[in-house]
């Protein structure tokens, strides 16, 4: 088991330590959170050890979880690097990309592993498809939610549309070559809205809205690609794969058939994938230790990590453009 130990105790944090404290493959250590009041009662409450100093917290563990607002997160993960501790990090990596670069190059240094907290990946609806997608041209994606102030210190891109640009990252088999976008501010100082047109190099184009301030929460993607459609709902965990072949020369009576301009005929057939329901959350933390004890790359490695923010960086400076 690995020593492990959590810093941030807030509403994400406290989910990290209570599957942490369930988990066979780690051993909770404790929790560092820097506002002593908060601190006192997750510990009073959950019986977790609280560390009054975060670099005793670090001293004593394997590995070190990050859980705390994305402007600490660089302090936070150099701070661990350093000293020899692999480190699991929330999305986004860090505030800047600088920031992220300087962490890729101290893991290295310091040989050490780390991963980028970017949960859809570990979605089940997710998983059950992702194979099936491949080479898709065309991707649309809504991620809508409503109104929370927790989240609003960053725009929406880092906060929500972040997601779906590394899900898109992990299977989009290209360089990306041109981002359009507009943000527009509603409640908040940064944008509450977005779209961004994402092109690759390959020719496929992305199209994802975010938002968090609607009337009901969205979260939907469509992929696109030859002779099939699959659409993944990472809300309600549902997915639907609409897949096409050459007809047969005697179609049956119930076999949907389309037929082009030029004559070519296509059969339509679905395909229901069986989704394992899971928990992502402890399955992408479980899946980190399964990387360490193996020596092998984790799940969303600290450069898929980097690689989401910076288009997430390029979407907001195109807001300015």
């Amino acid at each position: 088991m690995l020593k492990v130990g959590v810093l941030g105790a807030g509403h994400l944090g406290k989910i990290h330590l209570r599957l942490l404290n369930q988990s066979d493959k780690y051993e909770l250590i404790g929790f560092y959170d820097p506002d002593e009041i908060n601190a006192k009662k997750v510990a009073a409450e959950f019986g977790y050890t609280h560390y009054d100093n975060i670099n005793n917290l670090i001293d004593a563990v394997d590995v070190v979880d990050i859980v705390t607002p994305t402007l600490s997160h660089f302090d936070c993960a150099k701070k661990a690097i350093e000293k020899g501790r692999h480190i699991f990090i929330e999305k986004p990596i860090t505030n800047t990309l600088e920031e992220a670069e300087e962490l890729l190059e101290l893991s290295k240094k310091h040989g050490v592993k780390g991963q980028v907290g970017h949960v859809e990946r570990f979605n089940p609806a997710f998983i059950a498809v992702k194979g099936k997608i491949e080479n898709p041209m065309f991707i649309e994606t809504h991620r809508l939610a409503e109104f929370n102030p927790r989240g609003t210190d960053v725009p929406v891109v880092l906060d929500l549309m972040i997601h779906d640009i590394d899900a898109i990252l992990s299977v989009v088999p290209s360089e990306v070559e041109k981002i359009n976008a507009s943000g527009v501010s509603v409640i908040s100082q940064s944008p509450d809205i977005a779209n961004a047109r994402i092109q690759f190099k390959n020719g496929c184009v992305a199209n994802l809205t975010s938002s968090r301030i609607s009337l009901k929460n969205m979260r939907k993607s469509r992929f696109f690609q030859r002779d099939a459609y699959i659409s993944v709902d990472f809300l309600e965990k549902k997915v639907e794969v609409v897949k096409m072949k050459d007809a047969p020369e005697n179609p049956g009576d119930f076999d949907m058939i389309l037929q082009n301009a030029e004559g070519d005929k296509k059969q339509i057939y679905f395909e229901n994938p069986e989704i394992d329901v899971n928990n992502a959350i402890l399955d992408e933390l479980e899946t980190f230790a399964d990387a360490i004890n193996n020596d092998t790359t984790p799940i969303v490695s600290l450069e898929q990590g980097t690689n989401a923010l910076k288009v997430a960086l390029q979407i907001i400076e195109s807001f300015e453009n």
